[in-house]
């Protein structure tokens, strides 16, 4: 497991310290679950941009996500990021 250490604003620091009090965690799993949660948001977002730049199929856009058809798809319609295009449409409908 590799070491990440950071100097942050003292703000931030307040408010890492009322979550750690908050969810009853450590310093460091917290930091890991912060980590891991913001990293999967942003794999999300990279996916959506993706998709809707017609750069993905639908298919591969969940999968850079790390998530199921079903559940990216639910992400798109929420997002209303239209991904249904006929360059992409026989791969993605292979795909499901």
């Amino acid at each position: 497991m590799g070491t990440i250490s950071a100097r942050v604003p003292d703000e931030l620091e307040a408010e890492l310290e009322a979550y750690l009090e908050g969810e009853k965690l450590d310093r460091s799993t917290a930091v890991r679950k912060l980590l891991s949660e913001g990293l999967e948001d942003w794999r999300r977002e990279r996916a959506l941009e993706r998709l809707a730049a017609g750069r993905v199929t639908f298919a591969r856009a969940a999968e850079l996500a790390g998530m199921s058809a079903w559940d990216f798809a639910q992400l798109a319609k929420e997002r209303d990021v239209t991904w249904v295009s006929g360059t992409h449409l026989d791969e993605d409908l292979g795909a499901l």
